[in-house]
C-alpha cells in the first residue's frame, strides 16, 4: 500500500496547512487520532491536532511510544498552548488509549486496522471497537477511507449510512477550501434545524 491508509493517494484536505495535511494523510495513526479528536472542536483544529503532538514529541511520536508514555507527559503535550483539544486531559487518555489498542491489536500498525478487511461491517466493528469511536464516528471513518483513500470494501456504503451519498455532509467529503465550505454549511443548518426542533 502506497500511503498506509490505501492503494491510492488520498486528497483529504481539511487544515489548510499543507504539512498536517500531509501527516494524516500519510500516517494512518495520525488518520486515526484526528478523526478521534473531531468532536466538539472546529474539524480543522481536530485534524491539525496530529502534526501539533508531532511536533512537540519529535521523535517520540510514534504509536508505540505513545502507547508507552506516561499518563502526565502525554496530557501536558495536549495542555501546552495552544492546546490540541477543547478537552486535553480526556482527549491525551483517548489518545494513549488508542495507541495501546492498536499496539496490543494490530502490532502497532495502525493501517492494518483496514489493510486486510473484507467486508464493509467488518471493517466498522475493527474502527467501533477503538477507543474513542463511537458509532457515527465509525460510520465517517468507513466513508473517508472510501471516499478519499480507495478502501472500499464490499457492503461499506450499508454502514456508512447517510456519510456514504455525494452530499457534502462529513469530513469524508473534503478535498479542499470549497468541500470544506459545504460541509460547513450543512453543520450549521443541522446544527440550527435541531434547535428549532426542540424549541
Amino acid at each position: 500500500m502506497a500511503n498506509g491508509a490505501g492503494s491510492e493517494r488520498g486528497t483529504l484536505a481539511v487544515t489548510g496547512d499543507p504539512a498536517a495535511d500531509e501527516l494524516v494523510l500519510d500516517d494512518p495513526f495520525s488518520l486515526l487520532l484526528a478523526m478521534m479528536l473531531d468532536q466538539q472542536i472546529p474539524m480543522e483544529w481536530a485534524f491539525k491536532g496530529p502534526a501539533r503532538l508531532a511536533e512537540r514529541l519529535g521523535d517520540r511520536y510514534s504509536v508505540t511510544a505513545i502507547a508507552a508514555m506516561e499518563p502526565d507527559e502525554l496530557e501536558a503535550a495536549f495542555k501546552e498552548k495552544p492546546a490540541i483539544h477543547r478537552f486535553p486531559g480526556s482527549m491525551a487518555r483517548r489518545c494513549g488509549e488508542l495507541a495501546r489498542h492498536v499496539v496490543e491489536h494490530y502490532d502497532a500498525d495502525a493501517g492494518a486496522v483496514w489493510a486486510d478487511v473484507r467486508s464493509g461491517k467488518a471493517l466498522f466493528d475493527r474502527l467501533r471497537a477503538l477507543p474513542g469511536y463511537g458509532d457515527e464516528k465509525a460510520k465517517i471513518f468507513v466513508a473517508i477511507l472510501a471516499k478519499r483513500f480507495g478502501v472500499a470494501p464490499r457492503g461499506w456504503k450499508a454502514v456508512a449510512g447517510p456519510f456514504a451519498d455525494r452530499h457534502p455532509r462529513s469530513v469524508a467529503d473534503i478535498d479542499g477550501p470549497e468541500a470544506l465550505a459545504e460541509v460547513r454549511m450543512w453543520k450549521k443548518n443541522q446544527k440550527a434545524a435541531g434547535k428549532t426542533k426542540q424549541d
